[in-house]
């Protein structure tokens, strides 16, 4: 959370490297180079993977790409459906709708318990996205480049609504019904 580290890296108005830290297999040495030093590595790798990617059409900033990218990391039960869940949630956005994305949610609770309730899908942070519009102020994990590109890349379909099937995978749907 250090801004002047955080400014080092080109990242304006993000406060946390949260998001950023890009989940790889990286050699070190021993003695240990330092934790700044594994920290710029982990995210001079996720810019360097952002840059190498087409950002086509996108509308959305690097702080977005990546904010979406990380909620579609943690939604997604399988890799085929990236894409899709990432396609959920841009109809959302683009239609002005809450994202209702229960990791959100989950990552604005403090001592979270796993058992997620009523009360916390009530509970007003701002990574409640059952009560905010809009995507969260930042990354809620480090997504992977497959969801960088998903949420760049989002699939055109007519669905709006996903619930999981219990086995990671799950039902889309166009309607609430």
């Amino acid at each position: 959370r250090d801004p002047g580290f955080i400014a080092s890296f080109g990242l304006e108005g993000v406060t946390s490297l949260e998001g950023y830290l890009f989940p790889d297999t990286y050699k070190l040495i021993k003695p240990s180079p330092g934790e700044k030093t594994i920290l710029a590595r982990l995210v001079n790798r996720a810019l360097e993977v952002y840059s190498s990617l087409d950002r086509g059409n996108s509308d959305l900033s690097r702080h977005q790409v990546f904010t979406l990218a990380s909620i579609v990391e943690k939604e997604t039960g399988v890799p085929e459906e990236r894409d899709i869940i990432a396609g959920v949630f841009a109809r959302r956005l683009h239609k002005g709708m809450k994202l209702q994305t229960d990791p959100t949610v989950i990552y604005g609770i403090k001592d979270f318990d796993g058992n997620l309730t009523r009360k916390h899908l009530r509970t007003p942070t701002p990574y409640n996205t059952y009560l905010i519009k809009g995507l969260p102020p930042g990354p809620i994990a480090s997504p992977g480049q497959a969801a960088l590109e998903a949420a760049l890349y989002p699939a055109e379909t007519n669905y709006l609504f996903f619930v999981s099937r219990k086995d990671g995978t799950h039902q889309f749907s166009s309607t609430l019904k």
